[in-house]
């Protein structure tokens, strides 16, 4: 009787096990949530030029996702995607010296799921006012001739413009709620070199948006060590302040060495920093120099830096515009590959890589006119500030 017993509860134990079996196995495939918290930064750029000259409000516009937005390992917002918003005010260049203005908004982006997701960003971005030169203006007006002085409160400031490549960012507006079934999983070792090169401008630009310079140089270094190889390589840092700029002009006319450039804009940025190496024989007419600008990527830590270099080798006048231009050379490819051989003597250089650019600049002009032309290969320079002790000692014997 027991063994009848036995064989029976041995015979019906499949099936009182199947119900949790079942269970365990539902559990294992059913939807599992993740949440997008609110207040998820996203980084994004402007994807064109924009005016308050030509704006209206509640025109719509697009910007572009430049880094992947990854949780809980699972890629939710992918870089390259179209994030939408559109101009919130706008108000145009007006008399009395007053500036035009822009408000705009970011609404809303696309998941790796197919759903939008509302984003939070408004940014205003004020042009340039001339109200504090207006009113000396009309001081020194009314102290010549009286009558004359009101004349100059039809003076207007300058448009406000933001530029395409413009960085941005903007933050989730609420929890989100996501099925990880539908998520794409991100590559386990994502090259940070790579992404950059995918999203980084091909060309700086003027104030108006006009495209000027390649850039054709990016370093890997600290600033410090930036820097200080620049400096070891007998480079200068070129004026900014116009007061300045006059005296120095004034003073050292054809000896003027720190002879300021033209602004130009990468990110929406003027450059952090601008250097010259001047012709001795030829100061102010002949050149090399280069604008560089930093970038938010890291290489290992290491900040990463992009830069224009061009070489100055004459001065033009030009009529229609009334005004004296540099001339440059339209191998801008030479002046790249100088810039390297410059900075190795200064034994701040590691390394050294050409890379090939995902939007190539064959031939161009610069937002001047000229032609120049390129391989359209960037220099990527990595620096370091130690001096290998062997070239310390070398230089310690040779006193």
């Amino acid at each position: 009787m027991c063994l009848r017993a036995l064989l029976l509860s041995l015979s019906f134990a499949p099936l009182l096990l199947l119900p949790n079996a079942l269970s365990a196995q539902q559990s294992h495939s059913g939807p599992v949530d993740l949440v997008l918290k609110s207040g998820t930064p996203v980084k994004l750029q402007f994807t064109k030029t924009i005016s308050s000259q030509h704006a209206n409000q509640s025109d719509r516009l697009d910007f572009v996702v430049t880094k992947d937005v990854d949780v809980a390992g699972f890629t939710v917002i992918r870089a390259g995607t179209l994030a939408t918003g559109s101009v919130v005010a706008v108000k145009r260049k007006r008399p009395a010296g007053m500036g035009g203005d822009l408000i705009i908004s970011v609404d809303s982006v696309e998941l790796t799921t197919g759903e939008n997701i509302s984003l939070l960003a408004r940014k205003e971005f004020k042009g340039h006012s001339h109200t504090i030169r207006m009113g000396v203006v009309m001081a020194v007006s009314a102290a010549i001739y009286l009558p004359s002085a009101p004349v100059f409160l039809l003076l207007r400031g300058r448009d406000s413009t933001v530029l395409k490549g413009t960085e941005l960012t903007a933050y989730t507006k609420t929890d989100s709620l996501l099925d990880v079934r539908n998520l794409p999983i991100p590559p386990e070792s994502p090259s940070e070199l790579n992404a950059m090169m995918e999203f980084l401008p091909p060309r700086s630009l003027n104030g108006e948006g006009r495209e000027g310079d390649m850039l054709n140089l990016m370093f890997v270094s600290s600033e410090d060590d930036l820097q200080n190889a620049f400096a070891r390589g007998g480079w200068l840092k070129v004026e900014q302040s116009k007061p300045q700029i006059v005296w120095h002009l004034l003073l050292q006319r054809t000896h003027y060495a720190k002879l300021p450039m033209a602004r130009l804009y990468v990110f929406g940025r003027a450059p952090d920093f601008s250097y010259a190496l001047p012709d001795p024989q030829s100061i102010v007419a002949r050149r090399h120099h280069l604008r560089i600008w930093k970038t938010d990527r890291y290489l290992n830590g290491v900040p990463v830096w992009v830069g224009a270099a061009t070489h100055d080798v004459a001065i033009e006048f030009v009529k229609r515009k009334f005004r004296l231009f540099h001339t440059i050379d339209p191998n801008v490819d030479a002046e790249r590959d100088f810039i390297a051989a410059n900075l190795a003597e200064t034994h701040h250089l590691t390394r050294e890589e050409y890379l090939r650019c995902s939007d190539p600049v064959y031939e161009a002009r610069t937002a001047t006119g000229q032609a120049y032309y390129s391989d359209s290969r960037m220099l990527l320079l990595e620096l370091n500030g130690a001096i290998p002790p062997t070239i310390v000692a070398t230089q310690v014997a040779g006193k």
